[in-house]
Order: C-alpha cells, then structure tokens, then sequence
C-alpha cells in the first residue's frame, strides 16, 4: 500500500528517524544517510531513499543531509505540522488512558471528544452518547476516528463511522474490520505483540537452560 506516493513501509521507518535526528548531536548541523543506518541498524541504500523521498535538498559530499532540513520534511511529511483533530469511540480503562496521555499533538492529532454508552467526562474532554456520533462527525468535519469498543461491536461501530465520512481508523479492538475503499485502517494488534514478545522469552529462555 502506498499513501501519497509513498509506501506503508517507508512510512514505519519515518518516526523512527525524526526521533534519532530529534536527539542527535548533528557535526555541523549534517548527517549522512550512512551514519543514521548505523544507529538504527538498517540498510544504508534504504535509508538514503527514505531520506530522498522527504528532504528535496540533495546531501552536501562528505558531509550528508542537512539535520534541520531532514527534521521538517519529516514532520511535514508524517502530518506533525498540521494537527488533526480526531474523535475516539469506547471510553473505557484503554480509551480513558489514551484521552489522557498529552503527547498525541506534536504526532499531529487531537483527539477532541470520545464517545460511549453512557455520557460523562474523562481528563477534560465531553464523552458523548453513541447517538450523537453522525452529528458530530459531520458538524465538525472530523475524518480519524479511534476504535477502542470490545472486538464484538467493533465492526458496528467501524460502519457507523465510515458511513459518515470518517476515512482513517486506529483500530485498537481485537477484531477485523472491513472497510469502504479509500478508507485507511491502522490495526494496533496487541495481541500479536505479546505473542511475539512471549515467544522471544520463551526461545532465550529455553536456550539458556
């Protein structure tokens, strides 16, 4: 899959070079591609394309990419100068603690209110009854919406929100969603990442015995 010209893959690898570029002590302000292949332990021909497809300004010889420039076509292309708002469906332990958690705006979205069975309020922001969810949606225009409902209902809940133009979802539910075409979902499998985490204990483990 590609997103704008870029494919899903490249588009992984992004964050994690603003995050080192973010924190490096840059030698005059440059780097080469080489340099953060050897930090991240990836593929420097790689990196250098990746590098490519952001930053417009060729590198200097001997000397690399320019650290400032390489930053901003990296926010600009990952969406962090233009903050998205967002809404976020299930308000319950996992849906309160990512309306909680403050650092989602300089990733570029904003998760303005929440929405679940029952109204209330959670860290400052309205959760609003099921019902409302269409009005809102087209009132403010939102397009990302946060699935955090039990797996049973996640489905439901996906079709009401596509169906009322929302084209991006963060699917947090341990379910398949099925979606319209142009509509993007981003599964966080948690699930899958335990079993990868418990598989890799259980292989050292087992090897140190």
């Amino acid at each position: 899959m590609k997103i704008q010209g870029i494919s899903t893959q490249t588009l992984r690898r992004l964050p994690y070079y603003l995050n080192y570029l973010v924190n490096c002590e840059a030698d005059g302000g440059y780097i080469s591609a080489a340099a953060v292949a050897s930090a991240l332990k990836l593929n420097e021909v790689q990196v250098r394309k990746d590098l490519a497809t952001v930053c417009q300004v060729r590198g200097v010889p001997k000397k690399g990419f320019p650290v400032s420039d390489l930053i901003e076509g990296l926010r600009d292309c990952l969406g962090q100068n233009n903050v998205h708002d967002a809404i976020l469906v299930g308000a319950g332990n996992l849906g309160r603690a990512l309306l909680s958690y403050k650092g989602f705006e300089q990733y570029g979205l904003n998760i303005i209110a929440a929405f679940d069975i029952k109204e209330g309020e959670a860290d400052g922001k309205k959760i609003f009854p099921l019902e409302k969810l269409p009005d809102i949606i087209n009132r403010l225009s939102i397009k990302i919406a946060v699935i955090t409902v039990p797996g049973d209902v996640a489905q439901q809940v996906c079709d009401i929100l596509t169906s009322n133009g929302i084209l991006a979802v963060w699917n947090f539910a341990p379910a398949h969603l099925t979606v319209p075409d142009g509509v993007l979902v981003q599964n966080e499998n948690m699930a899958s990442s335990l079993a990868v985490l418990s598989n890799h204990l259980k292989s050292r483990m087992e090897g140190s015995e």
